[in-house]
């Protein structure tokens, strides 16, 4: 029993932090002033540096296994200091909901592309088949969404682009930093130096962008919702999830974060959605429920092929 409670736990907290991720658009709606880039400076900067400070300790503690695995270290700090940017710019140039859905929708796919080369791990069918439907869902959800607003402007597929770049680095930085845990490091000082390093990397951008932030009370507020809570409170239970969870289950998990994007502009911002999206919203969670089921994410391989891939690196 205690093998299945900690996969079990691990995806309720990657559930919690889907949610909290999703209110992260319709947050950044009330402060218009604030460009993508400083919104993704100061929710990911201040974010990352609380992660690392809460975490220093054990940082310190286990800086010679860093030593030993810098180079996943700095994969991930480089992918967490790409991705706000990314995001938040495919979300001002797309729309709200398309720039999640791009960049949420294909981090999934990017991810188990990564472990299927880089660990060299097989994908399962159910995997397969629930990636397919959630898949399905996001474009559906994407077009319906899209067709509904009208919106031809010319910057849409620069935003779509983004918004792949911004699904690349987050499957990276998932990945990068389950392969720190799987290295003994524990998984707040893995999240902790990640985040925290790559918040280091975009204090200059936070510099030269955030002054909007002392223009009102209500930019002021938002900066600080999205540190505390969908950056810091999200990422923690992100991180423990993580510690259970494959990186592309996840990942694919996170699928939810369009769906509660969506639902909270068509509610708090009053934005129209198609039946057709309301399909979408419905394969996404049927996708979630397919890939929850007990049975692993991933074909098992011998605890000795285990130990001789670990050995070999």
């Amino acid at each position: 029993m205690t093998t299945d409670i900690k996969p079990r736990t691990g995806m309720i907290c990657v559930f919690i932090a889907a949610l909290l991720w999703g209110t992260t658009g319709t947050a950044a709606t009330f402060a218009p002033e604030l460009s993508p880039l400083a919104i993704g400076a100061i929710a990911m900067g201040s974010g990352g540096v609380l992660q690392a400070l809460i975490a220093f300790r054990t940082i310190i503690a286990q800086r010679r296994l860093f030593s030993l695995h810098w180079r996943y270290l700095l994969v991930g700090a480089l992918a967490v200091a790409v991705y706000p940017l990314a995001f938040y710019c495919s979300m001002r140039y797309a729309g709200v909901a398309v720039g999640t859905v791009i960049s949420i929708g294909s981090a999934p796919l990017l991810s188990a592309i990564i472990e299927y080369y880089l660990d060299r791990q097989r994908l399962s069918a159910k995997w397969l088949c629930g990636a397919a439907i959630g898949i399905g869902g996001i474009l559906l959800l994407s077009l319906s969404h899209h067709a509904g607003s009208g919106n031809t402007d010319v910057r849409v597929p620069a935003g779509i682009l983004l918004g792949l770049v911004a699904g690349l680095t987050y499957a990276l930085y998932s990945w990068s930093a389950r392969r720190l845990m799987q290295r003994g490091i524990a998984p707040r000082a893995a999240m902790g130096a990640t985040f925290g390093c790559g918040g280091l990397l975009l204090i200059p951008v936070l510099l030269l962008t955030a002054a909007p932030l002392l223009h009102s009370w209500t930019n002021a507020a938002v900066g600080i919702y999205m540190s505390l809570v969908p950056m810091f409170i999200g990422y923690l239970c992100y991180g423990f999830g993580l510690a259970h969870v494959r990186a592309s289950t996840a990942t694919t998990i996170t699928l939810l974060e369009p769906v509660v994007a969506t639902l909270l502009a068509v509610v708090l911002v009053r934005e129209q959605l198609a039946a057709s999206g309301w399909l979408g919203i419905a394969m996404i969670v049927l996708c979630l429920m397919i890939i929850s089921l007990p049975s692993g994410l991933f074909v098992r391989r011998s605890p000795s092929r285990r130990v001789a891939d670990i050995e070999a690196e």
